[in-house]
């Protein structure tokens, strides 16, 4: 199923986000978290992309069986900024033909080494060449807080020319305080920017996940987030039940606020994926 029509239909929607492994090695291990994590049934699942393409073929096997034998609608990431846009197209024939209709759109990380290409420097270009070879559901990224390159980050106009360009919907980045994403709603609406946003959340189930996201996205942690890591940081298991009410408690207040399609970063872990989605059991009906 397309996500657009998806969007459209379902009132509340939570989906679900897995990354396939970096070798070949790890690929048995990744893939039974996947199908554990589809086991529960979201709206839909994302499956990430390595930098480079390194791993687009194992995105592809993931995203194409997890459709096929859990019945749940996949969207493959695609990344450019260190690809030629002849891996890309290939790429994308590989998704069509296992049936994959929906592609998120990423400019991504550009790697510290190995081979690089010129074909593309921004996601919009990405996103110009997937609208011209086939007829996939589009989606893209967005920063709440501003994308952690961008010097000013005022990058609505960027924005607004990659949903002008062909994007259906989009996904923000992580954020732990739902007023950053109602500013930046609001903001984007007023930008003439329409399309469906699914909110990120990222349930942080410890003190060195926490580090590391901060130093990756630039992302505000509020005072009240602070204080439960730094109570709980120390011991793994009660940072988890926190991590994963914090999180349940900001989809919670963003379904009251009018927010109806959230997606979780699960980093893998079905038994985080379970504790948020048995939190909201009654909320998503």
């Amino acid at each position: 199923m397309r996500i657009d029509e998806l969007l459209k239909r379902k009132k509340i929607t939570l989906s679900l986000e897995v990354f396939p492994p970096k070798s070949s090695e790890k690929f048995e291990e990744t893939n039974r978290a996947a199908r554990e994590i589809a086991r529960l049934k979201p709206d839909f699942m994302s499956v990430t992309y390595g930098a480079g393409g390194g791993t687009s073929v194992f995105t592809a096997e993931i995203a194409a069986e997890i459709q096929r034998d859990f019945g749940v609608p996949t969207l493959a990431h695609l990344t450019c900024v260190s690809s030629s846009r002849e891996h890309v197209m290939q790429v994308l024939r590989d998704y069509r033909e296992k049936g994959i209709e929906n592609v998120l759109a990423l400019r991504g990380d550009i790697p510290p080494e190995g081979r690089k290409y010129h074909d593309y420097r921004y996601a919009v270009e990405l996103i110009r060449d997937i609208r011209a070879n086939g007829d996939f559901c589009v989606g893209g990224a967005c920063y709440p807080e501003g994308h952690v390159e961008s010097e000013n980050k005022q990058d609505l106009h960027h924005l607004k020319e990659k949903v002008d360009a062909g994007l259906d919907f989009l996904t923000t980045q992580l954020f732990f305080n739902n007023e950053v994403f109602f500013h930046f709603l609001y903001r984007a609406r007023e930008a003439g920017i329409t399309v469906p946003v699914i909110a990120g959340i990222m349930p942080m189930t410890n003190a060195n996940m926490l580090k590391r996201s901060i130093a990756m996205s630039g992302t505000e942690v509020p005072r009240r987030f602070r204080a439960i890591v730094d109570y709980f940081g120390s011991s793994p298991a009660a940072m988890k039940q926190a991590g994963i009410v914090y999180a349940s408690e900001q989809i919670i207040d963003l379904i009251a606020s009018g927010i109806r399609h959230i997606h979780v970063y699960t980093m893998n872990k079905p038994d985080v994926a379970a504790g948020i989605m048995n939190n909201l059991s009654e909320a998503l009906k």
